[in-house]
């Protein structure tokens, strides 16, 4: 791509001048400064073509700048609004020599991070084989990683010295950096992935290389573009404390806003049959529908999903079969009738179903289940991101907006920030979540601290909570139907504040939750959200996050298997005094306290978190 010469760096700095981001006067390395501080050393720049030769030696043709400030209404998200407020560049570089070829860098920097992408505005088609692109981090940081699985995204994340990375393994994004110093803390991952492809990172001695995802069983190159090629964002998230990376919007802004009116996404809670069911799926049974259905409604829930089972001719969950029709219910469901009967009572159904049988035939489908009045869809087993597949969910995400249904992604890829510019898509798996407590002991307490500063920073996470057998890691046993949990209720409440998800689940079987400690606060969280704010905490150990919904603020507060006392200043409210509602984990694993007081911006709260535990408030200004 370019050689090794030193070249005078082209630098763009944030509003502030926080974030710095330097590009080679030959496009061959950028670095990247957080604070004045070495974040990422120089780093290769470049693309590699198929079926072309390379690009000889670069030189900087023009410089073209942008300041960028304005506010970015949201819509059943983490926030109301979001600030998109940068500095970027346009660079176009051309060859030295013949055929003079432009290659263009989009460069960016926000105040909370940075992002660049490659750009070919000729109309000729453009294969790649892959990117150069690679990420070398100063000094040897402390990194919170997880390998990729080729498949639903779906491990642990582990915290290793970046020279503890195996070499040749590939790692999923974000991976989550602090430098040796301490003072910074950054993500890398990528954005904007329309009409791209996905990418892992690979670490190659001192560098993390980019790897584009290649469709599976197609001959020739990772990419191929019929004409130009605009790449996804790289981009690194950065900011003074792990947590802080919580409040980005970053890979959100890299996307373009939405078109169109998405006032009628509704945010919400939502009954589900599937976890606390046989791992098949449960088989169609009217009576047990409307159970769910009539449990929805007295709880206050928008929505009931339908899981695995209610299609014609359907077989086991996992399995796309010939026999199965989406577009029939099965025996003995008349489904209009079944929407009829949940519409009365003020609760919308969702239906599941397996992505093939749904590509197959989308307008077709979709079509029916408008007819039907079905308010959403839940789409399964992708397990891929390359570039058919990041076709496919841009499809889906316009087919269901066209109808005003929601759309929820499972066995999918890492967010790029896709709920942007269709907010109907509102949650997406991606994560090693609950459903994982129904087959092996892997949801630890730690792993559940780890998600908020990982793969939370991305996107929503259906990581779908709600769990109400709780036990101990030491007590917890592995069961398929009504699973149990290794955390206390009070961490089981947390997770509706902590983690980020507008169509949150609550995942238990209606029996469980009658009655129950702690179900009156699962009836009245929110599932999106004004304003988010991070308090305190470090990943894999602790966490406290504020929530804001219209004036009142929502507290969640996690800790891994050390129990503590958790400190928790006030003074992110307005002035007054306030009512403060409380539930905290009390004498047995299942059990919370619930207790009011009246405070103000300048007290602090001490919640009393179990090993394993949590703890949540609700902050609404007083009578």
């Amino acid at each position: 791509m370019a050689g090794d010469a030193a070249a005078t760096p082209q630098s763009v700095a944030s509003p502030s001048g926080d974030a710095v981001i330097r590009i080679d006067d030959d496009a061959g390395r950028f670095s990247v400064l957080w604070r004045g501080e070495a974040i990422i050393d120089a780093s290769p720049l470049g693309l590699e073509l198929d079926g072309a030769p390379a690009f000889g030696a670069l030189a900087l043709e023009s410089r073209e700048d942008t300041e960028v400030d304005r506010e970015i209404p949201l819509v059943a998200t983490k926030a109301a609004v979001a600030r998109d407020r940068y500095h970027g560049a346009t660079l176009t570089f051309r060859e030295t020599g013949a055929p003079a070829r432009k290659l263009i860098v989009d460069v960016r920097a926000y105040d909370d991070g940075v992002a660049f992408r490659y750009r070919i505005d000729d109309p000729a088609p453009v294969r790649l084989s892959g990117e150069r692109t690679a990420f070398v981090p100063a000094g040897d940081p402390s990194c919170l990683v997880t390998e990729r699985d080729y498949g639903a995204h779906e491990l642990p994340f582990e915290r290793l010295r970046f020279s503890q990375l195996k070499e040749g393994v590939a790692y999923d994004v974000p991976v989550v950096c602090a430098a040796p110093s301490g003072r910074a803390h950054y993500a890398i991952t990528q954005a904007h992935l329309e009409g791209y492809t996905g990418a892992m990172l690979r670490r190659e001695g001192t560098a993390l290389r980019v790897y584009l995802s290649a469709v599976p069983d197609r001959q020739g190159p990772a990419y191929i573009s019929p004409a130009g090629l605009r790449t996804a964002w790289r981009a690194i998230m950065m900011a003074d404390r792990a947590g802080e990376l919580i409040e980005s919007h970053l890979v959100g802004n890299l996307n373009p806003p939405p078109e169109g009116d998405f006032g009628w996404v509704k945010a919400g809670k939502t009954a589900w049959d599937w976890w606390s069911g046989p791992l098949e799926g449960v088989k169609p049974d009217l009576a047990d529908y409307k159970r769910f259905i009539d449990f929805a409604a007295e709880s206050g829930f928008p929505y009931y999903l339908m899981d695995a089972g209610w299609a014609w001719g359907a077989g086991p969950c996992c399995d796309a079969l010939p026999t199965t029709d989406i577009a029939r219910p099965a025996e003995g469901t008349d489904m209009p009738a079944l929407v009829r009967y949940a519409a009365d009572k003020g609760v919308g159904l969702l239906l599941w179903m397996h992505w093939e049988h749904l590509a197959a035939r989308m307008d077709e489908v979709l079509d029916t289940y408008a007819r039907w009045g079905i308010k959403g869809i839940k789409v399964d087993f992708m397990n891929r991101d390359d570039q058919e597949m990041v076709a496919f969910y841009q499809r889906v995400a316009a087919a269901t907006a066209q109808r005003r249904m929601l759309l929820n992604l499972h066995g999918a890829y890492v967010p790029a920030g896709l709920q942007r510019t269709w907010p109907n898509f509102i949650t997406q798996e991606g994560v090693l979540g609950a459903e994982w407590n129904k087959m092996d002991r892997r949801i630890t307490p730690e792993h559940n601290l780890m998600l908020p500063y990982t793969r939370m920073l991305t996107g929503p996470m259906d990581y779908t909570p709600g769990g109400f057998r709780n036990a101990t890691p030491q007590t917890f046993e592995v069961r398929a139907v009504m699973p149990q949990t290794q955390t206390t209720r009070g961490q089981a409440l947390a997770m509706y504040v902590v983690y980020d998800s507008p169509l949150q689940m609550v995942s238990d079987d209606p029996s469980n939750y009658r009655g129950e400690s702690g179900f009156d606060f699962i009836r009245r969280v929110p599932a999106a959200w004004d304003e988010t704010r991070f308090i305190d905490g470090e990943p894999g150990q602790d966490i406290v996050l504020a929530r804001r919904h219209g004036k009142a603020w929502y507290l969640g507060a996690m800790t891994a298997e050390q129990a503590r006392t958790q400190k928790v200043p006030l003074d992110f409210l307005p002035s007054g005094r306030w009512r403060a509602t409380i539930w905290q984990d009390g004498e047995g694993v299942r059990e919370v306290r619930r207790t009011e007081r009246n405070v103000a911006s300048k007290d602090v709260l001490s919640l009393v978190l179990a090993a394993a535990g949590g703890a949540v408030v609700i902050l609404e200004p007083a009578p």
